[in-house]
This record gives C-alpha cells, structure tokens and sequence, in this order.
C-alpha cells in the first residue's frame, strides 16, 4: 500500500484542515524542519501516519511500516513518529478548547487506569519510573498513570489530563472543568462536600454524583437514569483501550509512551 489510498487521503486531509487552525507554516510547508536536513517524510505525512496508527487499529508501528511503501527507514518512522507527537498533543488542545465552545449541557468527568506494565514487573520497570506510580481500581491493583477526562453528552472530548497511577481523582476535578459549566456527572469517588462547595463558588454548575449506601438518600428516577447515562464515558475509555491501543507496554522511551498516548487520544477527538 502507498500514500495515496484512499481512507489514508481522506485522514491526511482531516488532518491538515485540522493543523491549517493551528496556522503553522512547519506542518504546511515542504516538510522541512526550522533546522536540519530534509525529512525523508513531510511533517504532516508523520503526523496522519501516526493516527491512522491508531484510527484503524494497527497493533504496532513495525505493523504500519509493513502496510506502507515508506522513503525511510523503520527507526526513522519511529523516531519521528515520537518526535513529532508534541504536534498531535497541540493539535488536540486546539480541537478540546472547539469542543467547549459548542459542549453539551451534561457532561461526564472520570478517570481511568494506564498500565504501562504488567504488575509482575512492575519492580524492573525502568523507562517510566520517574513519572509512574501504583494506583487501585475495582479491578485491582496497576502500576502507571491514569487519563482524567470529560465529555459532553455528544461524546466531545472537553478536558483531560495526566497524572501518576496514585493521584487521587478529586484532586484533578477542578482542574478539568474550571472553565466548564453544566450539569456534571461523576461517580461516588468525587462526593465532596468541600468539591461541591468550591465548584459551585466558580460559576453556573451542578456536580451530580451517587450517593453513597450509607449516607440513605433517595434519589428521583430522573436523578438515576442521569447517573446511569454515566456509562457513556466509560465506553470512551473501553474503546481507547480496545480499538486506539492505549494501553501498551511496547514503547522504550518516555517520548514513546507519550507518543502512543496522544496519537489514540487524536484518533477520538478527529472522529
């Protein structure tokens, strides 16, 4: 296969609409960097292959070398796949900062876990030490970071965030949604009455959270089917980690986990 498929066009041309609101000239241009030689690829060549990585869930990037008759090397589209990924994560705060602008009335905040090994190994792993952490789900225990997020109920993508396995995921709220307002659903883990107190102070919100068994509040039909509906962000998440590779232990450079990251996040918020 060549550069000139047609669902490879049709991603390259999303793409670069999507990088001309950037209005960068490096990305337009003939694909030569500020400084240095020629790259064998043009930067916006780099940046598309990485998402349709991702859009069509390509299990590995020796998987996409093979798919494409490339001018370049295997390590070169690597290095440059990693290297370039700071132009997806851009890109990305461009398109979420679109998407609260024309949000939904509801949204949904949540986290979720990022392995970035199997737990038996969690003792030998080097490469993201510095920034990883164990952290504890209903599912168990997992060593890495998680992905804070909020949508709309359309399903945009309007805030997310970064932190190790171990931040709590209270800490992360206002963070997310400090230029938001709405109707906020998140589950029992963000019930503070401090939170909500802040939160309110900020501006026109409402934070909806279940209540806990213990605390024997009633809620209205409309109040549990709003909570239900919450489901609609886990199922952003089960879809980055089943169809956009998100999860992967592969990488062998910080710049290449990042790279993994912010390529399935670009392949959410382009859909």
């Amino acid at each position: 296969m060549n550069l000139s498929t047609l669902p490879y066009n049709t991603l390259k041309q999303t793409v670069t609409h999507a990088f001309e609101k950037l209005k960068s000239k490096l990305l337009l241009g003939n694909g030569k960097p500020s400084r240095g030689r020629t790259l064998a690829l043009p930067i916006i060549e780099i940046v598309t292959l990485g998402v349709f990585w991702k859009t069509h869930g390509i299990e590995t990037k020796q998987d996409l070398f093979n798919l494409f008759a490339l001018p370049c090397s295997y390590k070169t589209l690597v290095v440059n796949l990693n290297r370039f990924a700071f132009l997806i994560l851009l890109l990305i705060v461009k398109l979420v900062k679109e998407n609260r602008t024309v949000a939904a009335l509801v949204k949904y905040t949540d986290s979720t876990d990022i392995p970035v090994c199997l737990v038996k190994n969690a003792t030998r792993h080097k490469t993201m030490y510095a920034l990883s952490d164990w952290g504890k789900t209903g599912k168990g225990w997992f060593y890495g970071l998680k992905l804070h997020l909020t949508i709309d109920a359309d399903g945009r993508i309007l805030s997310f965030s970064f932190t190790p396995g171990n931040t709590g995921d209270r800490s992360q709220f206002m963070r997310l949604n400090k230029f938001l307002s709405g109707v906020f659903v998140a589950d029992a883990g963000y019930l503070s009455e401090k939170l909500a107190r802040e939160f309110y102070q900020e501006g026109i919100r409402i934070l909806f959270t279940k209540p806990r068994a213990n605390m024997k509040k009633m809620a209205t039909a409309a109040q549990n089917a709003l909570y239900d509906s919450r489901a609609y962000i886990e199922s952003v998440f089960r879809n980055l980690k089943m169809f956009d590779g998100f999860v992967s232990s592969l990488p062998r450079s910080v710049n290449g986990y990042f790279a993994n990251y912010f390529y399935a996040l670009a392949s959410r918020v382009l859909a």
